[in-house]
């Protein structure tokens, strides 16, 4: 009997310890699914990078419109090839620089058919054969029986391609080839037997960007066939609009050859420094653990415990996703083009481009300067060296460039938010110039003269999405106030005051929407306060309604709610956005991003993002709490199809990371997170200065969505916020569920 006991224990020891070596190898990047949001409009993109790369090395299948905008479609069939930039889950489409592509034999030097590839150089593929983590991607290429692999580094894509034996294995090089652009210029020079040179610039989305390159392989090439604008040769030098190269070599069965790809905004000898710095050899699965190990350590700032694996899956990929971009611009030695497009070195760190700030200036900002306020520290400085160089902040900006896509001045916020928190890496002097200039310099969706007369934009001095500009100004100017009290600018910060409650000027108190007015002070007539509208469609909305649009105010919401009268009938009509069920709005078609509705509501747009806390703020908790627990039953799952709308460079990700937590920075810089409901058990926050903030949601379950009381450090919290101040302080914030609203 003492002998069975015995074996029983030792078994029992044998399990435990079996157990533990897998939750000890478990690794935080195993629960990112970077497949999540490459179908339906997630627009994200499933290839190699690390946090914040130059290189986002990833496979393309597409490259023009809505479909396509990063590149990657998970209904297409077929690969184009693995170009090293891309954007992620924007609604345009853009990048896909420096195309490589694995072939055998002699093949036309166009891509093809997406459905019929036959006609040129790309490859069937199934979904099945496909793997992707945190800085790995895989694909076993049909046509070729090739299986290709890519990791990479900040600066550098590493590509492994395991050929079948042949004579005439190949790697194609393809700079005509770009993602809803066109190539104006671009060059490739052979340098030696395994080493390439060379230059794309185009011109798309992006008015002009340009990326130098330097690939190396691993094995020398015996043979290059060359094309240059239409014509075919054996060249080792080709220039002109349209280039590619085709290098070719003898493989035996199963032999691997890589391909390290450089980039650089600066030079060819920058590229070749970057080349030389991040991967010195040839060991590409040491690559892959080291890129693996950046991910995890960035990933691990975050612990939860979920309600199920799925769970976990949908927040460690909305952390991956929202860890993605802006993205750097200089290389190892600090050289880069800058936003005057001369050379520059930079004497303060890291650069960074493409900033999507009407987007992310509601949460992925906030987020950062929470949990990663080292990075953003870094994009503050290079928004204020933008400044600096060209005089204007940028607005929505990639590739360097100003899109002038979207409205709103919200680099400002950002600035003001990191000045607010303490953020001393910067001069406070310049930044509060740069963001006041902003705010009073004429530009392309800003004529402040007509803005300063009327106390509004008219629609018809203004020109198109008049009310969404007068909304976001009001909050950018309230923000503005914010600094320059701060600063004691004492005459600056009444007159920023008083602009931010412009947005009242558009309020129509007859139906409780903002709306339209022109110079004369008119309300636009006729007015369907359902039709949805963009800048092409010449409304005054951008990508949405007046229901959508009327609860845009951030800043000021207690003025709102006194707008209209109490906050019992400003509950009565965010009810009935949120329950008015039109199966058609008029104008979707020209407006794809309004996606993820609820009534009214559209998720899968920024200007809805922050509606569902207003209720928090009306005291109706527990409307919200119904809201949130929707949205994530409904917008959020661990599928390719999961995300409602585009990704938007993070900012959806963002919402979900905050309102997974229980709270989200309604007002972004006013250093306080309205309170909503928890929807994962248990959080643990790794603060920047050290401290750990735990979250709990006790007897969370699907029934439990609703919030009983809530305790922080054990004294009960009776407000509707949270402050920023005491989570630095690290603790614990306490939720208690149940299944009854209170």
């Amino acid at each position: 009997m003492q002998e069975n006991m015995k074996i029983k224990t030792w078994l029992l020891f044998l399990l435990l310890t079996w157990v533990n070596s897998i939750l000890m190898a478990q690794k935080l990047s195993d629960y990112v699914d970077p497949f999540i949001g490459t179908a339906f409009t997630g627009h994200t993109y499933p290839g190699a990078t690390t946090p914040f790369g130059m290189v986002q090395v990833s496979p393309d299948n597409g490259t023009d419109g809505w479909k396509f905008c990063s590149g990657y479609h998970t209904d297409s069939k077929s690969i184009i090839g693995f170009s090293h930039t891309h954007l992620s889950g924007t609604g345009a489409a853009e990048m896909g620089d420096i195309l490589i592509m694995p072939v055998i034999g002699d093949l036309p030097f166009q891509a093809g058919e997406e459905t019929d590839t036959s006609t040129g150089y790309r490859s069937s593929f199934s979904n099945e054969s496909e793997k992707a983590s945190p800085g790995y991607y895989r694909v076993k290429l049909d046509d070729y029986n090739i299986l290709a692999e890519v990791t990479a580094t900040p600066r550098v894509g590493c590509h492994r391609y395991t050929y079948p034996a042949s004579t005439k294995a190949g790697i194609l090089i393809d700079l005509e080839h770009g993602i809803g652009d066109k190539t104006t210029e671009s060059y490739i020079r052979v340098v030696d037997a395994q080493t390439v040179v060379g230059k794309r610039r185009s011109s798309g989305f992006i008015d002009d960007h340009h990326y130098y390159f330097c690939a190396r392989f691993s094995k020398p090439f015996t043979r290059v066939r060359s094309y240059e604008d239409g014509e075919i040769s054996n060249s080792q030098y080709v220039s002109g609009k349209l280039t590619k190269l085709l290098f070719q070599f003898a493989t035996g069965d199963q032999e691997s050859v890589l391909v390290k790809v450089a980039l650089s905004t600066a030079s060819e000898k920058g590229a070749i420094k970057n080349l030389d710095a991040e991967v010195p050899g040839w060991d590409f699965d040491q690559v892959h653990a080291q890129t693996e190990e950046v991910w995890n350590n960035y990933l691990s700032r975050i612990e939860i415990k979920a309600m199920d694996e799925g769970q976990k899956r949908s927040y460690y990929t909305s952390l991956y996703h929202a860890l993605l971009m802006p993205n750097l611009v200089t290389d190892v030695d600090g050289f880069y083009t800058g936003w005057d497009q001369k050379l520059h070195k930079s004497e303060t760190g890291e650069m960074y481009t493409n900033f999507s700030l009407w987007d992310t200036y509601r949460a992925l900002h906030p987020f950062l300067a929470l949990i990663y306020p080292e990075i953003n520290s870094k994009l503050v400085k290079s928004m204020l060296e933008r400044h600096r160089q060209v005089g204007l902040l940028p607005t929505n900006e990639y590739g360097m460039r100003e899109t002038w896509c979207m409205i709103g001045n919200h680099a400002v916020p950002v600035i003001v938010d990191a000045f607010l928190k303490g953020d001393t890496s910067f001069d406070p002097g310049f930044a509060y110039e740069a963001i006041r200039h902003a705010q009073t310099f004429d530009h392309n969706k800003a004529d402040w003269s007509n803005y300063d007369r009327y106390g509004y934009f008219p629609f018809d001095v203004s020109s198109v999405e008049s009310v969404s500009r007068t909304l976001e100004s009001s909050y950018d100017d309230y923000c503005v106030a914010q600094m320059a009290k701060a600063l004691n600018r004492e005459e600056e910060y009444r007159f920023f005051s008083k602009r931010s409650t412009y947005y009242k000027n558009v309020y129509d108190k007859s139906l409780m929407l903002v709306r339209g007015r022109d110079s004369q002070g008119n309300w636009r007539s006729p007015f369907n306060p359902f039709s949805l509208t963009s800048e092409s469609e010449g409304g005054d909305f951008t990508e949405g309604n007046a229901w959508q649009w009327t609860w845009h105010v951030q800043h000021d919401v207690e003025g709102l709610i006194d707008m209209f009268g109490s906050k019992e009938q400003f509950v009565t009509k965010l009810n009935t956005l949120f329950e008015t069920n039109i199966d058609d709005l008029p104008g979707h078609e020209a407006v794809p991003d309004v996606t993820g509705l609820i009534g009214l509501y559209a998720h899968g747009n920024e200007p809805s993002h922050h509606i569902a806390y207003l209720y928090s703020i009306a005291g109706r908790p527990d409307r919200t709490a119904e809201i949130i627990r929707e949205i994530f039953d409904r917008f959020y799952l661990p599928d390719r199809d999961g995300l409602v709308g585009n990704d938007d460079c993070g900012q959806m990700s963002a919402w979900y990371i905050f309102s997974a937590m229980g709270f989200y920075p309604v007002d972004p810089i006013s250093g306080k997170y309205v309170i909503g409901a928890p929807q994962v058990p248990e959080i643990i926050l790794s603060l920047p200065n050290g401290n750990r903030f735990t979250i709990k949601a006790n007897r969370l379950s699907e029934k439990n969505k609703y919030v009983k009381a809530i305790h922080l450090n054990g004294k009960p919290i009776e407000s509707y916020s949270i402050k920023y101040e005491e989570i630095m302080k690290g603790g614990l914030l306490e939720f208690q569920m149940t299944n009854k609203p209170r």
